[in-house]
């Protein structure tokens, strides 16, 4: 049997209305420190998200989340954030913060790919 290595994934939350503390699941970010993985997959469906709120602004949303995934990823797009290492830029992604998009509080697990098991969690509670 393969071995299994930790990893910490927490789930990205849209919040088109903060003060009404309604979410929708949009995507899972992933860190595995061992695999050296570190990513986040997400999905913006208009016409759930408009359930929320109908004036969403959705390239504003698209932008935030190129932005995460420049800094999860390392990218010189990131900016000052994406040179830090790879646990840094995870926690910074995945502190609390009040804005449009959120995220959950991070969760634990076990993994033998840490790729696989991130295309899993995305299915499993975003889709």
């Amino acid at each position: 049997m393969a071995d299994r290595t930790l990893y910490e994934y927490a789930v990205v939350r849209l919040v088109p209305r903060v003060e009404r503390e309604e979410f929708m699941n949009i995507g899972v970010l992933l860190y595995c420190r061992k695999q050296r993985y570190a990513e986040i997959i997400y999905q913006v469906d208009p016409e759930r998200c408009c359930a929320l709120a109908k004036d969403i602004d959705f390239a504003q949303i698209e932008a935030h989340l190129q932005s995460m995934r420049a800094v999860c990823r390392g990218e010189n797009a990131g900016g000052a954030l994406a040179q830090l290492d790879q646990t840094e830029r995870f926690r910074w992604l995945t502190a609390y913060r009040s804005t449009l998009i959120q995220c959950s509080a991070v969760h634990p697990g076990l993994c033998v790919d840490a790729a696989a098991t991130h295309q899993e969690l995305f299915e499993k509670l975003v889709l």
